[in-house]
């Protein structure tokens, strides 16, 4: 059972093109192609080594961060290709281990102990890899495929839920890319036709060295114009006081000499390219992230110009704007939530990955830029899209054919087996928030431990650890916000302890105040019996529970009886009220054809009910108005029900007995299949008994008052079942519901 939002657990043109395009005129620019034919010339020979001695840098930085990092590889390994080739042969080392110091630094227990075998005074003992792909804890399969993508240059799309490490992922793709020689992209004028811009694609660094000659050559001309223009201004004005004396004539005449040269001059600016993208610094493939990024900042565009002429028009080439597809090439392009993404913009996107070029063009039908067309534009980027389970509902089937049809699809874990290496990275997550934050004080070891912890409780399952370590590294900052507060030199587990309190999600914050409120109208019944009324547990959002009480009455049928229920049910909600109606009919001595059945989720909320754990609840409040027996009200209870009387797991439990605790009842009955999922903190477990069940006979052994008409109702629905629960087990392959 649900309450609001969520239900319950989380669950590339040539360099040396001789017809270089958008030259300027031979007649005017003799010296701007003899200035740039140098920088060619000159970097001929160079061109390689200045084009990838920055990549042959970077190799070099890699394999040093791979010989700190990986303890399974010789010094002498490349970082980037060997590491990816191992992986290729089977190894998926990939330097990310944490391994104990010494031998001598070996708990005998490791699987016992918190820290997996590490002994440590403080996260400041632990190193920290360079590479971020290094630094990805868990997601062995997302790793894995990752680096096969990179190696391959295959696109990639990982969907999961949010804070599991896509963007990181993404991020660690784009240092694993093989080496390429990056490019720079320049735009020229066009003198046929101004709306259609030439392009050229040159070396990494040479366009900068393109567009500086042509500006050196255009501030030449520009000086010798300027030169000109005063000596024929001198002249006119001389000419004007000695021969004519008409002074005003003289002034009239230079003022109208000096706008013609100035507006001469705007063509020479004209004929300088625009660098569209430039790569002159970059020393690893490009990263863009163009999550959630509008049509024009996506696929380029062309801005707007109010003077579109009589000579105050900016030129078409000058006003070329690239877009992120442009900018990713040789590199990364990273989209999260790509369903987000208009189906135009996915529909275009989908042709710059097919085509490997794009053209850029404005965005906006009524900007003057909508006139203006270039020519293709390089676009050879591997795509990362990534998303939740929703963006494959909106996202376009042709994109995602591409992307399936040429990459990987990858599924991300929300959670991991809890292993002793495991809980090693754990404690490096610790020192990676740390160093990435740059203020936080060093954790100390109880500190540590307490986060592991956290991490086995948000898990909410028996032997796994937490994947959603943005959630994580919240809690981590904020503890060591609590230490720094305090100018303290470690953060301690009190602190973490602390920090468990002051990170609390929005709607826990708002379960607790709904608690406190209905504690304070006595709407929270934990004493005595009341027929008809079972104290439910839902949850609001995926970390917070509260007690949700339904009642039921049968009334007489004023026609063809019916299960009548209120409090906004949602689907699977409604489907669940069926099931348990199924059930009632079957081991029911009444004919219920002519009652009504009345089922209220009291206070539900304006989000309703979503899920069916609220089925066990249902039911129970159902038999106890047919019966006329009453219902313990210092008890809650939560599980799915099958049509056959089965209690099955649901998810959220240790957030619901909690919010028992919280509420003063006694005792809550949860499937027998959900308690090895039980995690619930210290200061609960004296305050609430817990009592796993697997059949609905055993729910009613429990919350039923009454001794005689209990055992009576309870032999009945044994009897008719044929089921005792004393030999029933819910079978492994049963798993949480959705709710």
């Amino acid at each position: 059972m649900s309450e609001n939002i969520d239900t319950d657990d989380p669950p590339a043109a040539d360099a040396e093109d001789a017809d270089e395009v958008g030259e300027l005129d031979p007649a005017e620019t003799s010296d701007a192609e003899s200035t740039e034919e140098s920088v060619d010339a000159g970097d001929a020979e160079a061109e390689g080594e200045a084009t990838d001695s920055p990549v042959e840098a970077d190799a070099a930085g890699d394999e040093d961060a791979d010989v700190d990092a990986t303890t399974d590889e010789s010094a002498g390994d490349d970082a980037g290709d060997d590491a990816v080739d191992a992986d290729a042969n089977g190894s998926t080392d990939l330097g990310s281990d944490v391994e104990v110091a010494s031998e001598d630094a070996v708990v005998e227990d490791a699987d016992e102990d918190l820290l997996g075998g590490l002994e440590i005074d403080s996260t400041s003992d632990i190193e920290v890899p360079d590479r971020l792909v290094d630094q990805v804890i868990g997601q062995d399969h997302a790793r894995d495929v990752v680096k096969k993508a990179a190696k391959q240059r295959r696109h990639v799309m990982m969907i999961g839920s949010p804070g599991t490490g896509k963007s990181m992922l993404a991020k660690a793709m784009s240092q694993l890319l093989p080496k390429e020689e990056l490019q720079d992209v320049l735009v020229y004028h066009n003198p046929d036709d101004g709306n259609e811009p030439k392009t050229r694609t040159v070396p990494a660094g040479k366009g900068e060295q393109i567009v500086d000659a042509h500006k050196e050559e255009a501030r030449k001309r520009n000086q010798m114009r300027s030169f000109l223009m005063w000596i024929i201004i001198a002249i006119v004005i001389g000419y004007a006081l000695l021969i004519v004396e008409q002074i005003l004539i003289g002034i009239l005449a230079a003022g109208v000499i000096y706008l013609a040269f100035r507006y001469g001059s705007r063509g020479n600016d004209a004929m300088i390219p625009n660098l569209l993208v430039n790569n002159a610094n970059q020393q690893t493939a490009p990263f863009e992230d163009a999550t959630g990024a509008h049509a024009g900042a996506l696929l380029g565009d062309v801005r707007h110009d109010p003077f579109q002429s009589g000579g105050m028009e900016t030129p078409s080439h000058d006003r070329v704007e690239a877009g992120a597809i442009h900018k990713g090439n040789k590199g990364v392009l990273f989209i999260d939530e790509i369903n987000t993404l208009d189906i135009r913009s996915q529909q275009k996107l989908m042709t710059a990955i097919q085509e490997g070029e794009f053209s850029i063009t404005g965005q906006s039908e009524r900007s003057s830029g909508a006139m203006v067309q270039t020519e293709p534009v390089p676009t050879d980027f591997v795509m990362v899209a990534a998303g939740n389970l929703d963006a494959l509902e909106n996202m376009h089937p042709a994109l995602r054919s591409r992307v399936k049809g040429s990459g990987y699809e990858v599924y991300m874990d929300d959670t991991i087996e809890d292993e002793a290496e495991m809980r090693r990275k754990y404690a490096r997550f610790v020192a990676q928030e740390v160093e990435k934050d740059g203020r936080l004080p060093h954790f100390t070891e109880d500190a540590v431990q307490e986060v592991i912890l956290e991490a086995r409780r948000r898990s909410g399952r028996k032997g796994h650890l937490s994947l959603k370590l943005r959630d994580l590294g919240g809690l981590v900052r904020v503890a060591g916000d609590i230490a720094r507060a305090e100018d303290k030199e470690f953060t301690e587990r009190t602190d973490v302890l602390q920090a468990k309190r002051r990170s609390r999600s929005i709607e826990q914050q708002l379960a607790d105040n709904y608690i406190e409120r209905r504690k304070d109208y006595e709407l929270t019944v934990n004493q005595g019996d009341v027929v008809g009324r079972v104290n439910g547990l839902a949850v609001m959002g995926e970390d917070s529970g509260i007690v949700l009480p339904v009642m039921a009455e049968v009334t007489p049928s004023q026609g063809p009886g019916e299960v009548i229920a209120t409090g906004q049910l949602q689907e699977m909600a409604e489907e669940a009220v069926q099931n348990v109606s199924a059930i009632i009919k079957k081991f029911s001595d009444e004919d219920i054809s002519q009652k009504d059945v009345h089922i209220q989720f009291v206070q539900a909320g304006e989000g309703g009910v979503d899920g069916d754990s609220a089925s066990i609840t249902v039911a129970t409040a159902v038999i106890s108005a047919l019966e006329d027996v009453p219902v313990e009200q210092n008890l809650a209870m939560t599980g799915s029900l099958s049509v056959r009387g089965d209690v099955l797991p649901v998810g959220g439990v240790t957030h619901k007995i909690e919010a028992a605790a919280k509420s003063g009842l006694e005792t809550v009955v949860i499937p027998k299949a959900n308690e090895q999922d039980v995690m619930i903190e210290d200061e609960y477990k004296d305050q609430i008994e817990i009592i796993p069940v697997s059949h609905i006979s055993e729910v009613l052994e429990v919350a039923l008052a009454g001794e005689p008409e209990k055992d009576s109702l309870v032999d009945r629905l044994k009897s008719i079942t044929g089921k005792a629960l004393e030999k029933r087990e819910v079978g492994p392959q049963s798993s949480p519901s959705p709710q």
